[in-house]
């Protein structure tokens, strides 16, 4: 960690949130967390500009569209630990599903089909979906992970387990401390 206090960040990329319900469910050590380090972007203190230099970073989600991808870029160039958070991020899981369906233009047509002539109707006039990716994938194809925490979502014990222990200047031996699913 550096010489200041350390800095914390969890992204939400191609997932359902849960793995951030799960951190919130660390409850009264979410005080415990905030007197050890800040959180300065996360979409649960709902920052807008990414930190230049970040000594934790919990990224939740594959990436399924260009945002994904470019948030995920900026945040392993600035990450010292990048963990990826949860099944999603780790396997690509139910968002990754989406890579059976044949492509993602077949899945937003699908998506937008109106269902009195079936035909799609994808909204063109205002960038409303991210460009999506051809195939969803978990992040470690796309940049280095520093640690694999899978769940779906991670046990909060899990979650702090890890965190506390990078915070403290030790790896964490996650060997045997979790599971999929």
């Amino acid at each position: 960690m550096s010489s200041t206090r350390p800095r914390l960040a969890t992204a939400w990329l191609g997932g359902c949130s849960g793995c951030h319900m799960s951190f919130l469910d660390l409850d009264e050590r979410l005080f415990d967390l905030a007197a050890a380090a800040d959180v300065l972007f996360s979409p649960v203190v709902d920052a807008k500009t990414i930190p230049p230099e970040i000594d934790i970073t919990l990224i939740e989600g594959a990436v399924a569209n260009e945002d994904n991808l470019e948030l995920l870029k900026h945040l392993r160039e600035r990450s010292r630990f990048l963990i990826a958070f949860g099944d999603c991020a780790v396997t690509g899981n139910v968002t990754a599903l989406r890579n059976l369906a044949g492509g993602p233009m077949l899945v937003l047509a699908r998506s937008y089909r109106d269902e009195s002539n079936l035909q799609p109707q994808i909204p063109t006039e205002l960038p409303v979906i991210p460009p999506l990716v051809d195939r969803v994938v978990p992040i470690h194809q796309v940049v280095q992970v520093d640690f694999h925490m899978p769940g779906c979502p991670p046990h909060p014990d899990l979650i702090w387990y890890c965190v506390t222990e990078l915070l403290a200047g030790r790896v964490p031996n996650l060997t045997g401390k979790w599971k999929f699913g």
